[in-house]
């Protein structure tokens, strides 16, 4: 209802045409974005039922706070930068090394343990590197996101993306050259 001396008021959070919005919003987001975000949180945390637990709770959080949502083109950012922020929370808690066991395709016994030694390095490697670096890595190479997308993910400008990402990849490099 118009408030004559405000204009028009925004929705109600628990309007039935808002709560609508959110859930058709938040439902479409989901459809279109858990999959990637859930590997995203599995190379950052290493286990799929901990990964998925921190993409629902983002998608939960985008929920609740829809209404109140500035920018809601800026949704998957927001989705996105919860996730990593989650990530780096269960990484905090964490506080133990974590063992990446990586499933690689199979095409021959021979090929098969190479494939699968050599992803096991780089992910040994890529859980080596302080958190900002891994996160830089995963969205840029992984998640194949723009500079911009990075940093707008990560809450940084785009020459800390730039440098992060450098640094990250030849603190890999060295990692991967002393296991030769």
């Amino acid at each position: 209802m118009p408030d004559a001396r405000n204009g028009p008021r925004p929705p109600d959070a628990s309007s039935p045409a808002s709560s609508g919005d959110a859930a058709s919003a938040v439902t479409d987001l989901y459809r279109g974005h858990a999959l990637g975000l859930t590997r995203l949180a599995l190379v950052m945390v290493g286990d799929r039922g901990t990964a998925e637990d921190i993409v629902q709770d983002a998608f939960a959080g985008l929920y609740r706070r829809w209404p109140r949502l500035r920018d809601r083109d800026k949704a998957l950012t927001y989705v996105r930068s919860a996730v990593l922020n989650r990530s780096r929370t269960v990484l905090r808690k964490r506080r133990l090394p974590l063992r990446v066991v990586h499933q690689p395709p199979v095409w021959s016994a021979e090929a098969e343990a190479l494939v699968a030694e050599d992803r096991r390095e780089v992910m040994e490697a890529l859980h080596r590197l302080p958190v900002r670096q891994r996160e830089a890595l995963v969205l840029r190479y992984f998640g194949e996101l723009s500079e911009e997308e990075i940093a707008a993910a990560m809450r940084v400008s785009r020459g800390t993306v730039k440098s992060t990402t450098s640094r990250a990849v030849a603190a890999l490099g060295r990692m991967l050259e002393e296991e030769l």
